[in-house]
Order: C-alpha cells, then sequence, then structure tokens
C-alpha cells in the first residue's frame, strides 16, 4: 500500500454542474470528471438525530466527496496538526476529502442528509477509528 500524507489544504469544495430548469434543478456526477476519483461505492446518512456527530474516523487509502443535497451539516477536518470546519448546504457542491483526513460530521439540520461518493469498497481494515491512533499512524508514516 501507497499513502500519501495529506494535509487539510488538499481537501476542497468542488462545485458541481447545476442545470436549472424551472421543473427543478438537476446535478449530474460523472466518475473522474467532476470528482477526482471513479466512485466505487456511494451510501448517504439520513435522520441523525440532533447533537449526533457522524464520522470520527479517517481513512488510510480511500478518498470521499461529500455533498448535503438537503440541509445542512458541518464537516470538522483534522489533520494532526490543523483543523477546519466546512460547512456544506448547497446540493451542486461538494466537498473532497483525500485519504489520511479525519473527519466529523456534526450539526445536522432537521432534514439533512449526507451523502458520500468513495473511491472504494467498504473494508474495515480500511478505517483508522481512534484519533490517537491515527496521529501515531501519521507520525510513523512521516518517519518513514
Amino acid at each position: 500500500m501507497e499513502y500519501k500524507i495529506n494535509t487539510i489544504n488538499d481537501t476542497r469544495i468542488i462545485k458541481l454542474p447545476k442545470i436549472q430548469n424551472p421543473k427543478g434543478n438537476l446535478t449530474p456526477v460523472h466518475n473522474s470528471e467532476e470528482i477526482p476519483f471513479d466512485i466505487r461505492r456511494v451510501y448517504y446518512l439520513y435522520d441523525v438525530p440532533g447533537g449526533e456527530t457522524r464520522g470520527g474516523h479517517a481513512h488510510k487509502e480511500l478518498e470521499q466527496f461529500i455533498v448535503c443535497p438537503s440541509g445542512s451539516f458541518d464537516v470538522i477536518l483534522d489533520d494532526g496538526k490543523e483543523r477546519k470546519t466546512i460547512k456544506l448546504n448547497r446540493s451542486y457542491e461538494g466537498l473532497y476529502v483525500p485519504q489520511l483526513i479525519w473527519r466529523e460530521i456534526v450539526n445536522f439540520s432537521t432534514g439533512g442528509i449526507c451523502l458520500v461518493l468513495a473511491s472504494l469498497p467498504y473494508d474495515e481494515n480500511e478505517y483508522i477509528r481512534d484519533y490517537d491512533n491515527y496521529i501515531s499512524f501519521r507520525e510513523k508514516l512521516s518517519a518513514e
């Protein structure tokens, strides 16, 4: 496995195409066109109770593109040295999160939906779910 030690500066908001129509807008997403990877898995979070936090992990290799098609929520990004919070509330924008960035999803509005496009199928071994282990993993990679 080859790991890239990304920083929060490698995360970014990407605007998606917005096809406007009086009957309702449409936003298409294509593999490796609007987002910088091929989509291998799609899932979404919904009916998140007020005050709950989702995420709370990093991925060793997996990249994600996080979209808020309805409502709003905040994504807290952390690379072990810096943290920043991004508010997602536009269905035609998404947040690109590369590998080895810790993320937490908080402040879900009523009806908030979090749509995630992922570069790999689900693999529990791909996750780092403990923050201290995440920091140790990054430090070990930096030392190599």
